[in-house]
């Protein structure tokens, strides 16, 4: 079968949405460039000369998984609605057990990052990224009188690393912690956060 002609941008998001598929199923450490050829039916030639090495390939996957992150996080936080609504939105999209980017893939990239400079600017600036974001939405809400969280930044750093850890419990330990535990834990941490009762996470608006 011929091969429809790409431009150079769809052909790169095309080997890039290849190699997070193959990075998911395979690991950082075991891909190969061949991998990534293989699984769309060009050459290994080709995928060298969009990224010339494994290392930028594989920074490159993580930065384009994480900008369709991003564009999620962003969306659901500029809804009209209240900083509190918009706020248990984001946190439960991306908690573990909502719809959120692949955690295998990310677990990996952690992993992987602590041995490829490269991956782990790409992870740090995501991890800086989703901070700023939640802490910006938390300022907006104590602007608004909704909740009295006197630390934004530190309220949005406790969050996330929660949520990582119950990702990395949820992913590696099956049965260490159930769907509806988590969840619960999720919701009571952010009401904490925000100093707030748990029911009001949910109350109606005025």
């Amino acid at each position: 079968m011929t091969r429809v002609r790409l431009s150079v941008a769809e052909r790169r998001e095309e080997l890039l949405r290849a190699a997070i598929e193959q990075i998911s199923a395979r690991g950082v450490a075991a891909l190969r460039i061949a991998d990534v050829a293989a699984a769309l039916g060009v050459s290994n030639a080709l995928v060298l000369y969009h990224f010339s090495t494994k290392e930028k390939l594989v920074a490159a996957a993580f930065t384009h998984a994480a900008e369709d992150d991003l564009a999620r996080l962003r969306k659901l936080l500029s809804r009209r609605t209240s900083a509190l609504r918009r706020l248990r939105a984001a946190v439960r999209w991306y908690a573990p057990t909502g719809q959120a980017k692949g955690w295998r893939l990310w677990i990996e990239g952690w992993a992987a990052s602590l041995r490829e400079p490269a991956l782990r600017e790409v992870t740090r600036e995501l991890d800086r990224q989703w901070k700023a974001a939640i802490a910006e939405v938390i300022a907006d809400g104590v602007a608004a009188g909704e909740f009295p969280c006197p630390d934004p930044d530190g309220a949005a750093l406790r969050l996330t690393a929660l949520l990582d850890g119950l990702a990395v419990q949820l992913t590696s330990y099956t049965g260490a912690v159930s769907r509806a535990r988590a969840l619960r834990w999720v919701d009571e941490s952010l009401a904490r956060e925000l100093g707030l009762e748990r029911d009001a996470l949910t109350a109606p608006r005025p």
